[in-house]
C-alpha cells in the first residue's frame, strides 16, 4: 500500500507540476508577448498554439485531477483532505479553461481569419482573467502536493507512512 501511495503521489505531483508550469509560463511569458505584438500576429499565433495546447494541457489537467483524487482515496486524515483540495483545484482549472478560455479561443480562431470584432479588447481581457484564475488554481494544487511530499520527508518517513 505504501508503494502505491508513493507512486500515485508521484504521478499527481508530476502532472500537476507540468500543469502549473504550463500555466505559469503562459502567464509570465505568453500573455505579455501577446500584448506586445500586433493583434493579427497574436490571433494567428494564439490559434496555432491552441491546437497543441488543447491536447497537452487538457491531458495534464485530467491526470492531475485523477492523480490527486486517487491520492485522496488511498490516504486518510489531513493528507486525504489536502489531496482532495488539490483535486478540486485542478478540476477548477479544467472548468475555467473549458467554459472560460476555450469559447474565447474559438472566437480568436475566427478573428485570425476574418479580423477582430468590436468587442475584441473586452474579450481578450476576459480571456486573461480566466487565464489568471486557472494559473492560480493550478499552482495552488501543485503547492499542496509539494507540501505533502515535503511533510513526509521532514518526518523522516520515506516509506510513505506520512501519507496515511
Amino acid at each position: 500500500m505504501r508503494a502505491r501511495v508513493q507512486i500515485v503521489h508521484g504521478v499527481a505531483l508530476l502532472a500537476t507540476g507540468l500543469l502549473a508550469g504550463a500555466f505559469g509560463y503562459g502567464a509570465a511569458n505568453l500573455v505579455p508577448t501577446f500584448d506586445a505584438v500586433p493583434q493579427d500576429v497574436r490571433f494567428d499565433f494564439h490559434a496555432e498554439l491552441m491546437k497543441v495546447n488543447g491536447i497537452t494541457v487538457q491531458g495534464a489537467m485530467v491526470v492531475s485531477t485523477l492523480g490527486s483524487l486517487a491520492l485522496a482515496v488511498l490516504t486518510r486524515g489531513g493528507t486525504r483532505l489536502a489531496a482532495a483540495a488539490a483535486s478540486v483545484l485542478t478540476l477548477a482549472s479544467f472548468l475555467i479553461t473549458r467554459f472560460g478560455n476555450v469559447p474565447i479561443n474559438g472566437r480568436i480562431k475566427q478573428w485570425a481569419i476574418s479580423g477582430p470584432e468590436p468587442d475584441t479588447t473586452e474579450l481578450l481581457r476576459r480571456w486573461e482573467l480566466f487565464n489568471e484564475a486557472r494559473t492560480l488554481t493550478g499552482i495552488s494544487a501543485f503547492v499542496i502536493l509539494v507540501v505533502l511530499a515535503l511533510r513526509g520527508r521532514s518526518r523522516g518517513l520515506p516509506d510513505g507512512r506520512a501519507h496515511t
